[in-house]
């Protein structure tokens, strides 16, 4: 009986591990869509007395979010490339973690599985 314990007591750590691993994997994918979002939408600067509407840093035209400073205008400063690759750049570890944690519970898992049918295939085996 010792036995099954320890082998209920591995499947668990192997379960929590897989559900740790799917829980980063779902923060980096948070973390992607973020950057997406930031890369892809309008948005709209705000100053002191007036507003301005800016184009996506991806479909930008005529420069509007790209030149900035040299044709006066905010956009440039509102949204900086250092910020999108910096939560590019963090969801990087974050997803090697997750990835990590998700495949070594599942296969921790699986194994398990299989020793607990081989051990009672062996049974079966011993008793005909």
């Amino acid at each position: 009986m010792r036995s099954l314990t320890y082998d209920i007591e591995f499947r668990r750590r192997a379960k929590r591990a897989q559900a740790w691993g799917f829980g980063l994997l779902s923060a980096a994918a948070l973390l992607w869509l973020w950057c997406g979002m930031l890369l892809l939408t309008p948005y709209e600067v705000e100053r002191e007395r007036s507003s301005r509407d800016c184009e996506s840093r991806f479909f930008t035209e005529y420069g509007t979010a790209n030149e900035g400073a040299a044709n006066g205008s905010s956009c440039a400063a509102e949204r900086d490339w250092p910020e999108l690759l910096a939560v590019l750049g963090l969801s990087v570890p974050v997803s090697v973690v997750g990835a990590v944690l998700y495949t070594g519970g599942s296969v921790s898992n699986r194994m398990s599985e299989h020793a607990a049918e081989l051990e009672r295939l062996n049974a079966l085996a011993d008793r005909s």
